[in-house]
C-alpha cells in the first residue's frame, strides 16, 4: 500500500471533526442543563461565586482583574476559535468549500440566516437604542449543539445532510468572527494593534519559508493573543488569525497531509475544544436564575427578539435561500434529502447556544440584560431543537449507510 493510499483509507480531519463535535455537542447539552440546575437550587451562591472569582493579575484596565469566566470567554475561547480557524482554512484551501460550486449553495444560506434573524431582532427589539447592539446575537448557529441533535438521529439523517449542516455552520462562523471584530469592539489601542500585525506577520513569514515546526508559531499565537487582548479587539480574534497562519499542505483527492502542521494541530485540538473548552465555556454562561422569570420577562422585547430571531429567523433565512437557490438553478439540494429533512436541518441551524451565548456576552455587559440573553438563547435553542429533532426523527425517512431510503 503506498503512502497515498493509506492517507485515503484513513480518517479525514472532516469525519474526526464531525465525530468530535458530535460528541461534544452531547456534552455540552449536558453542561448547559447541569448549569440551569446549580444555578437555580441551594448551591447558586457558590456556582456565581466560583464563576466571578479572582484568580489572576489584571492583564489590561479594561478588563480588571482576571476572573474565572474572564480566563474561559478571553482564554479558552481563543482556542475555540483557534480550531474554528484551522476548520475554516482547511474546507477553503482543500475541502468542502473548496471551489465556487461548492461554496455556493452555503455561502447563501449562512448570509441569509444571518440577516433574516437579525432582521426579526431589531423587528422586536431595535425600537430601544439599549438594546440594538443584541443585533447579532440569533444570527450565529451553535455548530457542536447542531451536530449533536443531527448525531441522535443515526441513519436517518443522510450523510449529505450533515455536510451541509457542517459547512453552514463553518461559514456562519466567518460571519461570526467578523461580527465580532467589526462591531463588538472597544476603544483601539494603537500601539498593541500594531504589535499584533507584526506578530501575525511573522507567523506569516515562518510559513512562506516553509517551517513546519508547531512550537514557534504557537508561541508567537500566545503573544498575538496577548497584543490582541490590549488592543481592544477580542482575543478570541487572534485565534482565528493564528489559524490562518498555520502551514497546510494540499493533498488533492485524498484526506489532509498528516505531516502539515494544520493537520496535527487540528487533530490535537479537536477533542479538548469539543469535551472540555466548549462544556466548560457552556457551564460557565448557560446558568440562570429563574426565581424573577415571569411570562411578562418572557415576553420583553429583548428575550423574546432573541427567541423568535433564532426560531423563526434562522429557518425562515435559511429554508428560504435553499428553496429559492435550487428552483433558480443556482445550486442542487443535498444528496439524497428531501425538502422535508433539509427544512428538519434549517430548524437545527437555530440552536445558536455557544455563539449567541458569546457575543451577548460582549453586547452586554448588564447583569440583567446579560440573564435575558440567556433566557432568550435557551428557549430560541431548546424549541430549534426540539422540533428540528422531531420532524427529522419522526417525518423524515429513514436512510441506510447506502444513502438509500428504508
Amino acid at each position: 500500500m503506498t503512502k497515498r493510499d493509506q492517507k485515503s483509507s484513513g480518517r479525514s480531519a472532516l469525519r474526526e471533526f464531525l465525530a468530535s463535535e458530535a460528541a461534544g455537542g452531547i456534552l455540552l447539552m449536558v453542561a448547559a442543563a447541569l448549569a440551569m440546575l446549580v444555578a437555580n437550587t441551594a448551591f447558586a451562591e457558590d456556582y456565581f461565586h466560583l464563576i466571578h472569582a479572582v484568580v489572576g493579575p489584571e492583564l489590561t484596565p479594561k478588563l480588571g482583574p482576571m476572573t474565572v469566566h474572564l480566563w474561559i470567554n478571553d482564554g479558552l475561547m481563543a482556542i475555540f476559535f483557534l480550531l474554528v480557524g484551522l476548520e475554516i482554512k482547511r474546507e477553503f484551501v482543500d475541502g468542502h468549500l473548496a471551489t465556487w460550486s461548492d461554496r455556493r449553495l452555503p455561502v447563501i444560506s449562512a448570509a441569509a440566516g444571518m440577516i433574516v434573524p437579525a432582521a426579526i431582532y431589531l423587528g422586536f427589539a431595535g425600537s430601544d437604542p439599549q438594546l440594538v447592539r443584541g443585533w447579532a446575537i440569533p444570527a450565529a448557529t451553535d455548530i457542536a449543539f447542531a451536530i449533536g441533535v443531527l448525531a441522535l438521529l443515526g441513519s436517518r439523517a443522510p450523510a449529505s445532510l450533515k455536510l451541509f449542516l457542517t459547512t453552514v455552520a463553518i461559514v456562519d462562523d466567518m460571519g461570526a468572527v467578523a461580527i465580532i471584530a467589526l462591531f463588538y469592539t472597544a476603544e483601539l489601542n494603537l500601539t498593541a494593534l500594531l504589535a499584533a500585525l507584526v506578530l501575525w506577520l511573522a507567523m506569516l513569514a515562518l510559513n512562506r519559508f516553509k517551517v513546519n515546526a508547531l512550537w514557534p508559531y504557537l508561541i508567537l499565537a500566545a503573544l498575538l493573543w496577548y497584543a490582541t487582548l490590549l488592543s481592544g479587539v477580542h482575543a478570541t480574534i487572534a485565534g482565528v488569525l493564528a489559524a490562518f497562519a498555520i502551514p497546510f499542505r494540499r493533498t488533492l483527492a485524498a484526506p489532509d497531509a498528516e505531516d502539515s502542521a494544520l493537520h496535527r494541530l487540528e487533530h490535537a485540538l479537536a477533542k479538548p475544544v469539543a469535551f472540555a473548552i466548549v462544556p466548560i465555556f457552556g457551564f460557565a454562561n448557560a446558568g440562570v436564575s429563574l426565581d424573577e422569570v415571569t411570562l411578562a420577562s418572557l415576553m420583553a422585547p429583548l428575550p423574546l427578539g432573541i427567541a423568535l430571531g433564532l426560531f423563526v429567523g434562522k429557518q425562515l433565512g435559511i429554508f428560504g435561500s435553499v428553496w429559492l437557490a435550487v428552483k433558480l438553478g443556482i445550486a442542487i439540494r443535498p444528496k439524497d434529502a428531501n425538502w422535508t429533512q433539509v427544512y428538519g436541518v434549517a430548524l437545527l441551524c437555530g440552536i445558536g447556544f455557544t455563539m449567541s451565548l458569546f457575543i451577548g456576552g460582549l453586547a452586554f455587559t448588564d447583569p440583567a440584560q446579560g440573564d435575558a440573553v440567556k433566557i432568550g438563547v435557551l428557549m430560541g435553542s431548546l424549541l430549534s431543537a426540539i422540533c428540528g429533532y422531531a420532524l427529522l426523527r419522526f417525518a423524515a425517512p429513514k436512510f441506510s449507510k447506502s444513502g438509500e431510503s428504508e
